[in-house]
């Protein structure tokens, strides 16, 4: 097994990491972005609650992904980080105010305090969500980048209609995923109304869905992976077996295998941009001579193979570790619960 062997595996391993991001820390931030229209402190209490055991250890796979990237690929960690330093510096600071609001909200009583940071937790949800989506939007597209890895761009530049429409499909895709999550692990009426805003909310991440993979043929060179290699068409498939599944499972009164149908959506997409990508990393949209790929992008064939062995030895514990905390947390709230010493 030689170094293009390594390279390949790398970028799946970035992929997944990616992906199992989006899964698992997409329902937190939606869950954040819909409590900015709840109607009284129980439902919100709720959203806090439904998304308190997990949200700081769903971050793990973003900072895995990161740290992925500038070990595996230092080169596109680099222009990356350069190109993209505004909006991911806002990523930052958005998820840290997240935090932030999660862990002070319910230090004091006052409703003022709680009404502060409720706005925060809401905001800095839809921030980071429309963030992410408008970055790998542009990745997808292409960053004005030379030969010598320099950002040719501004900030605005990433404002473009295709990046924004990236951002718009994330806030549909992550308030269906929060929506969900919130309809399985609430109770009464709130489970009800998180169903029926669910069912809403899918309308639009539909459509956007569509608009995004059409317009994606005429601004990327994605589809150009499925045309030469068709089997490839699986990926996208399973994200539509995922996206049509959800109104079926939440007319059927199932809101977690509307989740779960909602996490297939987001893998079968994700899957979708990153394979379209291969084996670009970072396409240059001023000439793809430019481009950053697993190929000229990578590390040593030596750093690989360490990270490969550390990889195979900590990613089952990490998983492990995961399967626990879902198992043992992700069970139905009920009032009590939302006002115990250790509730949100």
């Amino acid at each position: 097994m030689g170094h293009e062997f390594y390279r390949v595996v790398w970028f799946v391993l970035w992929g997944v990491l990616w992906t199992g991001y989006f899964v698992l820390d997409g329902f937190d931030l939606g869950a954040g972005m819909l409590s900015l229209f709840s109607k009284s402190e129980e439902e919100k209490r709720i959203a806090y609650n439904a998304i308190g055991p997990f949200w700081d250890a769903n971050e793990v796979w973003l900072i895995t992904a990161g740290g992925a990237t500038f070990a595996a690929f230092p080169r596109a960690y680099a222009v990356m980080f350069s190109g993209l330093y505004t909006p991911l510096l806002m990523l930052l600071f958005a998820l840290i105010l997240r935090g932030v609001a999660v862990e002070f909200r319910s230090k004091e009583e006052d409703p003022v305090w709680r009404k502060r940071w409720d706005m925060v937790f809401g905001i800095s949800s839809l921030a980071a969500t429309l963030l992410l989506g408008v970055a790998f939007a542009n990745i997808f597209k292409g960053l004005p980048f030379d030969s010598q890895g320099i950002y040719r761009g501004t900030f605005f530049t990433l404002l473009n209609p295709y990046g924004l429409l990236g951002g718009l499909l994330f806030i549909a895709m992550f308030a269906v995923h929060g929506a969900t999550w919130l309809a399985f692990r609430a109770y009464g009426d709130y489970r009800n109304r998180f169903v029926r805003l669910a069912q809403k909310l899918w309308v639009a991440e539909l459509v956007l869905a569509v608009l995004f993979l059409v317009v994606s043929y005429k601004a990327t060179s994605l589809w150009k992976n499925y045309v030469d290699h068709p089997l490839l068409m699986l990926f996208p498939a399973v994200a539509v077996v995922g996206l049509l599944g959800i109104p079926v499972f939440l007319k059927l009164d199932r809101p977690f295998g509307a989740w779960v149908s909602s996490a297939i959506a987001i893998v079968g997409a994700s899957a979708w941009g990153i394979a379209g990508l291969y084996p670009n990393l970072l396409p240059s949209s001023i000439n793809p001579a430019y481009s950053l790929t697993v190929f000229n992008a990578s590390s040593s064939e030596l750093t690989l193979k360490v990270m490969t062995v550390v990889a195979l030895l900590f990613v089952p514990i990490m998983l492990c570790y995961k399967f626990w905390t879902y198992k043992t947390f992700a069970t139905k709230l009920t009032e009590k619960d939302l006002y115990s010493e250790e509730a949100y």
